[in-house]
Formats: structure tokens, sequence, C-alpha cells
């Protein structure tokens, strides 16, 4: 997005063109047809935009959405607004009084900040980002500075913590290697000296969380969306899942978790969140059921017990069908299924392909599980708990 342009969406003129854009319906060639009648072509490009990447950004940021600006890489990198109220009111909790962003984007943490009564400022090295960041706190009504700078140049001796979530994209695409990122990872490591807390991509490995650092993975309805690294006295544990759902929130810790064995499935399954797993706490989901792994390797947990637990998915398991496939067609069609999910791990097999060769025509609707067991191959016809 071009820098006067989005200035110029500001002024009253780009703003009564952006509210007629927000009117208009999805189709790009009818909504630019009907805009272009006496304006010039590059605003209706920017107002098309902008009422686009709005709409998009309802599933992040909900209907503050409708107030923000937004840029295509900003929307995408942005934190959904749940997950950095999580991480403002932890802050806040710490009695944190001033935080500075270190690559503040669009803005989105600077936000979350604010509306949880911290006081921040922002830099990104991006002018279109900054200016992006400063409508936003504008249009919302929210304090905070933003202003061009390089993030490893700036000093925070000044501010009670600094945040940085790292850029991970680049014009080849996601990368998933830290020492790519931007800022890279050596500059993470540094900062983590510093009272800090730096969101990271879930799939970061654990051993390169440096010591005395907590990890904490964020899931939000079912979906992780990130690893927070939290240090010096922000760091309350080790590893850390914390689960954001319908009900509120719910945490889990190292300190949780006493271990649990290896057993044989019982009545009763649970799907361990993705949080829990990218953790490492799927043995204290199993405490927490009074039961055990069915492997020692596989994130499925089994108890004899039902529990309804926010860190897991609960099924009832009604039946042990068999796991060749041949014969598990069978099965299915002899209990008259048509409609099936199918959950897999540590097994070699594709859903969807798998769906396909059973070729099943039933009018029943059913769940399998098909993992391992003790090292052996299991299908299990389950029921979720409601």
């Amino acid at each position: 997005m071009d820098l006067d342009a989005f200035r110029w969406l500001l002024t009253d003129a780009g703003q009564r063109l952006l509210g007629q854009a927000e009117q208009l319906d999805e189709d790009p060639l009818r909504a630019a047809e009907s805009l272009r009648r006496g304006a010039d072509p590059a605003h209706v490009a920017v107002a098309l935009t902008q009422a686009a990447l709005r709409r998009r950004a309802v599933a992040k940021f909900g209907e503050l959405a409708r107030r923000m600006y937004f840029t295509p890489d900003g929307l995408e990198q942005a934190t959904r607004l749940r997950v950095a109220e999580h991480r403002a009111a932890r802050l806040a909790a710490a009695s944190t009084g001033t935080v500075i962003d270190l690559g503040c984007g669009i803005g989105g943490d600077l936000v979350a900040l604010a509306r949880a009564g911290l006081t921040c400022a922002g830099v990104d090295l991006d002018p279109v980002r900054v200016a992006v960041a400063e409508a936003n706190l504008a249009a919302l009504g929210v304090g905070g500075a933003v202003k061009v700078a390089d993030a490893t140049t700036v000093d925070t001796s000044p501010f009670d913590v600094a945040f940085a979530d790292p850029a991970r994209r680049s014009a080849r695409g996601r990368s998933f290697d830290a020492g790519s990122w931007t800022p890279p990872w050596t500059f993470v490591e540094a900062l983590l000296q510093r009272v800090s807390c730096v969101k990271a991509a879930p799939g970061l490995p654990h051993e390169l969380v440096p010591e005395g650092v907590e990890a904490e993975w964020v899931s939000d309805h079912g979906e992780v969306k990130e690893v927070a690294l939290w240090s010096d006295r922000l760091a309350t544990t080790r590893r850390r899942a914390t689960v954001l759902g319908s009900g509120g929130l719910a945490t889990l810790s190292t300190e949780d978790d006493p271990g649990a064995g290896v057993r044989e499935p019982g009545r009763f399954l649970y799907e361990p969140d993705g949080a829990v797993v990218r953790a490492g706490l799927v043995t204290a989901v199993a405490a927490g059921v009074h039961g055990g792994l069915v492997d020692e390797h596989i994130a499925w947990v089994t108890s004899d017990e039902a529990f309804r637990t926010p860190f897991a998915r609960s099924f009832e398991v009604a039946e042990e069908l068999p796991f060749r496939e041949r014969q598990l067609r069978a099965a299915l069609r002899e209990r008259g299924i048509g409609s099936l999910t199918i959950k897999t791990r540590g097994v070699s097999l594709v859903p969807d392909e798998l769906r396909k060769r059973l070729a099943l025509t039933g009018e029943q609707e059913a769940t399998i599980v098909l993992t391992r067991a003790r090292g052996r191959g299991v299908c299990l016809l389950v029921r979720p708990l409601r």
C-alpha cells in the first residue's frame, strides 16, 4: 500500500469513499465500476482494498475491525485480539506500567496493551505500517506513540517490558527458520536477557527456549496461535499451555504434570488441545482424568472415567473396530455408516483418501480414531461427549 494513498484515505474525502466501498457487495469488479464514477482510480483501489481487509479482519479483531486499518501483510501477521488481550492482561497483572513494542506492525498488540491500561510505544521499519498503527490507535481512542525506527537499535531501558513479534514472512513466504526472522533469533535471545515478552511461532523447538524463560503456548478455540516467551520476573514456570475458549481461560503448566504411564484404551478417550501437545503436557491431562497414554509417543489419553476438561476433547469409546481397511469397510457398512469423521495420530493414513476408498453409502454418522496403542494399530469407534 502506498503511504500517500493511505494518508489520503484518512481525509474527509477518503473516509467518504471508504464508507461507500464498505456498503457495496464483495464482487470487486462490480464495486470498482460503481465507485469509479467521478473518483480517482488509485483512490478507488485503496478504498476497496481497505474495505476488503476490514471484512477479513473481523475474524481476528471482531467488531473493532470495522474501525481499524490494515495492510495485507500486516493483517496476516497481526495477533488475534483475544490472544493479544490475554498477553496484555498478564503484563498488567505483573504490575507493568510501560511497554515498548519492537516491530509493532499495524498496531494490533499496541491496541490490546493500551486497552489494558498500559502506557505503550511502538516502532517499525515500514513507514506505511507505522502510519496504519497511528491511525488505529486514533480510531479506537487509545493512547500510544509510534515512530519509524529499527527495532534492533532502540534503547529499551526506559520501559518496564520490551515486547517483540519477529516477522516470519519474506518474499518467499512463511519461514520456520528462526535465524531468518526479522529481527533474527540472535536479537530475540539478547532481548530475553532483560524483562521481556516475545511472540514466536508455535512450532518453535523447545531446545531454542533459553534457560529461565517461560514458554507459553496459547490456543484460541482449538487453534494454536503462538508461543509467548516470558523472561525474568515475568516467567512463572518452564512450560505452559493456555487455552482460550467460550468458557473463558484455562492454563496448565509443568507444575501440574506428575507424569502418567501407558495403558490399554479404556472406556473414554481424550484428544488434548494443540497447545497442550506443543507444550509437552499431555501427561498432565492424563493425570487430570485419572488415566494414561495409549502410546508413549502419541498424544491420545485414555481413562475409565468421564471428564469434561478445557484441555482436551472428550469421547466415549463405543467399540473397537478392525484396523485393516477391508475388514473396517465391512464393519462400517454393517453398521449403516455413510458419513465418517476420521481422526488419526501415529499412523500414516490420509483421512480424505481413506474415506474415498471406503466408499460408504449408509445413512448413519460416526467418528473413528485410527492410532497406535502400545505399538499396535487400533481403530476405535467413538462418540463425542457433549
